[in-house]
């Protein structure tokens, strides 16, 4: 008789159904979802149909502007108002006026990529609208709960804005110098909300999760850094090329000692800090960057633009897309192939841009081959966390 006992694995918890009010309940849910997809469709429209892009804002300032708007600050928005709850204990953006807001997105998007001048003012105010939205959001959150720490977050979402109207303004009156002016000021703006964000959280992420671990709070050279920061905008936006480069020089210089003094090599076995850091380290590279161009340093336009925006910025959105959908679903804080494999093709896709730079006869199969990297991260990060941003928290 074969006495032999016979174990089951343990069964996989069902996935609950999905929710329109689990869906609206935080926006990093809808948000991050079209961030995301949106990232994927953005790059390869540009890289792969350059052609359907016509209009009042076509060719390259349509892939800009889709790329710093419609992506980036999506994702920052989304952060800020779901970190925002947190930070208030009111949630700033839920329910009905997240489903506008979700509204105004996307007639954004659609607007810009029929082209058209009807259109085009449709989305331009559509846009402007979202970015209002958000800004009046954060400012009841953070007023109402006397969050003075918070008090001038607001203001960047309006400056966000702002930017993004000056931008809008020379694409439709086909000003190209002023136009990259402004993209250039939207960039840095970006870059402020940027360096805030993640010289608050990285630490923290970092701390929580390697025991024995303590990190300097860098309270005031980040205070010192975001108004050198903030001065670089204005002081681009001033036609003042050595102010500007001081100050960002400076914004990029604290940036890489702040890494320094977040004890990277004690993270170096976790992606979902390890990728933080190479983020942050790759924006402080960017800002040095445009610091020297800034200085009449000779060097391609598109190279500091491309460090900041993709060894930053997108870097920096494929570990916080990960670590803050994980920890606000319940899931628990590690890294599975999936998404390791996504922060790897991220890596790639900025390496193989950044190589493309240079005009060699490498130069269209590195755009093509980084192209489809990036959208392989993306599809595969809303292969992995799409059936759970749609349903209630585990």
């Amino acid at each position: 008789m074969d006495n032999t006992i016979k174990l089951k694995p343990p069964a996989q918890p069902a996935l609950a159904a999905p929710s329109l009010s689990a869906f609206l309940e935080l926006a990093f849910r809808p948000l991050y979802l079209a961030g995301s997809a949106w990232a994927l469709i953005a790059v390869g429209l540009w890289i792969y149909v350059p052609q359907v892009l016509s209009g009042p804002l076509a060719g390259l300032a349509w892939h800009a502007h889709e790329m710093l708007w419609g992506f980036v600050a999506t994702i920052a928005v989304a952060f800020l108002m779901t970190a925002g709850a947190n930070w208030t204990g009111i949630n700033p953006l839920k329910g009905g006026a997240l489903a506008v807001a979700g509204v105004l997105w996307l007639i954004a998007r659609i607007g810009f990529l029929a082209g058209g001048n009807g259109l085009f003012l449709v989305a331009a105010a559509a846009e402007l609208g979202f970015f209002l939205l958000a800004a009046l959001a954060m400012m009841r959150a953070v007023y109402k709960s006397r969050n003075t720490r918070n008090y001038g977050v607001p203001w960047l979402l309006v400056g966000l804005g702002a930017a993004d109207a000056l931008y809008l303004l020379a694409a439709r009156d086909g000003d190209y110098a002023l136009l990259m002016q402004r993209f250039n000021a939207g960039l840095l703006v970006m870059a402020l909300i940027a360096l805030l964000i993640a010289r608050r959280v990285i630490p923290f992420f970092a701390m929580r999760a390697v025991t024995g671990l303590t990190i300097p709070a860098q309270t005031r050279t980040g205070q010192v850094q975001l108004a050198a920061c903030a001065a670089g905008v204005i002081f681009l936006l001033a036609g003042l090329p050595l102010p500007t480069a001081i100050s960002l020089g400076l914004a990029g210089l604290l940036a890489l000692w702040q890494v320094a003094t977040w004890k990277p090599y004690a993270v170096r076995g976790n992606p979902l800090l390890w990728i933080l850091y190479t983020g942050f380290s790759g924006l402080g590279i960017g800002l040095l960057l445009a610091a020297l161009k800034a200085a009449g340093v000779a060097m391609p336009p598109a190279l500091p633009v491309h460090v900041i925006a993709m060894a930053g910025f997108s870097v920096l959105i494929i570990g916080m897309l990960t670590r803050t959908a994980l920890g606000h679903l319940g899931k628990p804080l590690a890294t599975d192939r999936s998404m390791r494999a996504s922060y790897a093709l991220v890596l790639v896709a900025v390496i193989l841009r950044l190589t493309a730079i240079a005009p060699t006869a490498f130069t269209q199969l590195a755009l093509q081959l980084s192209a489809a990297a990036w959208m392989a991260a993306f599809a595969l990060y809303l292969w992995r966390f799409a059936p759970l941003l749609i349903r209630p928290r585990a």
